[in-house]
């Protein structure tokens, strides 16, 4: 066993940071060639995502918001920070010891690179080239850290840092200075003597200016490798190919907007949500890029003609522009996980009846750039709504984080059963045959939204003044409508709130009440909203899981 113990153990820990960043930026590079998601921290963190328990999940949602992705990557890289640090302790002791903890990291990262559900060979490829690259790092940062100095060294020999040496034995010099510039050490009999050592026992000195040159090397290596790998990622050529999209004109507009749908109320949700408040929420820890060029969707399954579209037959097609609410089912009693956007894309439903479903199928399994899962009922899809395959989100194409190239939008569905991002494959096919991502983690396998509402003004703990108070706010039932929406104060009379105008029942409505008289004190405000079916949402509480949150949304409020 070669020992390096005289490098000082915050030198080992850096040298093992240098060669973590090494190994991360290599098989970012070999990711690059293969594709970006096999890049190792992005499959542990799709790992750790997918084996995290509902409530954990739901409570990093509501904790971190729309964040919770970089909340976990952020975790990943300091867990992975700590592990590589410690490799080089380890490494300082003896080269085999930090060989064997990058052995053990490649193949935690092998298990979560391969078990992915789009996992192929190739997946495999960044791990192995990481944790070479991390042992060839490893084994030049470790040894040249260390000179090798003979007992009988003179004043020219290197000096340690810092006094440290890595002598090792009971009768070594109390420093390598001693051993090594005071030769003048006399026996009893007044004549020089060297250095007792004994039989492999050697006098190492520390190599700052070795260490130093190495560490820079590799923080280039590391620096250089994860730019080209993230030029590989193809970011900059997908970015510009949405870019230099033009978005043919629609075969069927979307109806006029009415000109009282949006009540212009500061503060308020306005009626189209900007593209850049859109929420997302998804399990992609790094939004896949798909080069439109290189796209393309596959139905098949249960169907007589197997279809194999790309984006430019997609372009082709007539296209429809439609205004749909969104809703995320993790979305809580007045959360933010909703928006409207004005849709423009292919009706699923004409794609389908020219591939042939065959009549027992009753789900659409779609499938992400990803691999994540969706199982849409199918009958919802043929139903006659603006079910989509969508292109283009309020005027422009899709922004990257919202599913560019394409994407399905399905008025009626949590986007957990119907709003699959980057959709590359749907497979017609049964419920009783196959379960998407969500379902077997314990969430409902169909989840048509339920009719809520939301108060956005005043906002919660708001200090208001005496007198005249608007309270205002939004209300969903998608692909139902809402017929009406009641406010009360302090558990008093339900009165009428006004309602802005809807263009469909598939969008959300604003609501206002403008003459609440607010008198000093505490209040609790309260809404609900009446669908078109007659169905008034009910005040009772429940989770989002499986199939959505129920209750009243409520904010209480100070005035004085």
């Amino acid at each position: 066993m070669e020992s390096y113990r005289g490098v000082p153990a915050w030198a080992a820990a850096l040298v093992g940071l240098v060669t973590g960043a090494v190994a991360l930026g290599v098989s970012w590079l070999v990711a690059g060639f293969v594709r970006a998601s096999a890049f190792p921290v992005l499959t542990v963190g799709d790992a750790l995502v997918d084996l995290s328990p509902s409530w954990l999940k739901e409570w990093a949602i509501r904790t971190f918001g729309e964040a919770d992705k970089a909340v976990l990557l952020s975790g990943v890289l300091v867990v992975l920070a700590a592990l590589a640090a410690g490799t080089g302790i380890l490494a300082s002791r003896d080269l085999r010891y930090g060989h064997a903890a990058l052995a053990a990291l490649g193949a935690i990262g092998l298990a979560a690179a391969l078990t992915r559900p789009e996992a192929g060979p190739a997946d495999a490829l960044p791990v192995l080239a990481g944790v070479a690259a991390g042992m060839v790092s490893l084994s030049r940062l470790v040894r040249p850290r260390t000179v090798r100095r003979s007992a009988a060294s003179g004043p020219d020999a290197p000096r340690p840092w810092f006094g440290l040496g890595t002598e090792t034995g009971p009768t070594a010099p109390r420093s390598v200075e001693e051993a090594g510039t005071e030769p003048e050490a006399r026996t009893p009999g007044g004549v020089a003597a060297p250095p007792v050592m004994r039989a492999g026992e050697d006098l190492r000195s520390f190599d700052r200016r070795g260490l130093l040159t190495g560490l820079l090397g590799g923080v280039v290596v590391a620096g250089a490798t994860g730019v080209a790998g993230r030029l590989l990622s193809g970011s900059a050529e997908v970015d510009a190919a949405r870019v230099g999209v033009a978005l043919p004109p629609p075969a069927l507009p979307a109806r006029p907007v009415p000109a009282g749908s949006d009540l212009k109320i500061r503060g308020l949700s306005p009626f189209f949500t900007p593209n850049r408040d859109f929420y997302r929420v998804d399990t992609a820890l790094i939004v896949p890029r798909v080069d439109p060029g290189d796209w393309t969707l596959k139905i098949h399954g249960m169907v007589d003609r197997p279809v194999e579209l790309t984006f430019a037959d997609l372009m082709k097609r007539p296209l429809v522009e439609a205004d749909v609410t969104l809703c995320c089912v993790s979305n809580e009693v007045g959360g933010p996980y909703i928006g409207n956007a004005r849709w423009l894309g292919a009706r699923l439903a004409d794609i389908l009846r020219e591939a042939g479903v065959h009549r027992d199928a009753d789900m659409l399994l779609s499938v992400s750039a990803d691999g994540w899962t969706c199982g849409t009922p199918a009958d919802v899809v043929m139903d006659g709504r603006d079910a989509l395959l969508a292109i283009a989100m309020n005027g422009e194409a899709l922004p990257v984080d919202h599913g560019f190239p394409a994407r399905q939008v399905v008025p009626g569905l949590y986007g957990y059963v119907s709003a699959t991002k980057w959709v590359t494959e749907i497979k017609v096919t049964r419920f009783d045959r196959d379960e998407a991502y969500w379902t077997p983690r314990g969430w409902a396998a169909k989840g048509p939204i339920k009719t809520q509402s939301r108060i956005d003004l005043p906002k919660a703990g708001a200090n208001l003044r005496p007198g005249r108070t608007v309270i205002a706010g939004v209300a969903w039932a998608q692909h139902k409508g809402v017929d009406a929406v009641e406010v009360r104060v302090d558990e008093g009379k339900w009165r009428q709130a006004r309602l802005a105008e809807a263009p469909t029942a598939d969008t959300w409505r604003q609501w206002v009440l403008d003459d609440w008289d607010a008198t000093p004190g505490r209040h609790t405000i309260q809404v609900r909203a009446t669908d078109a079916t007659g169905y008034t949402q009910t005040s009772a509480v429940a989770p989002v899981a499986p199939d959505g949150a129920t209750g009243w949304h409520t904010v209480e409020v100070t005035v004085g």
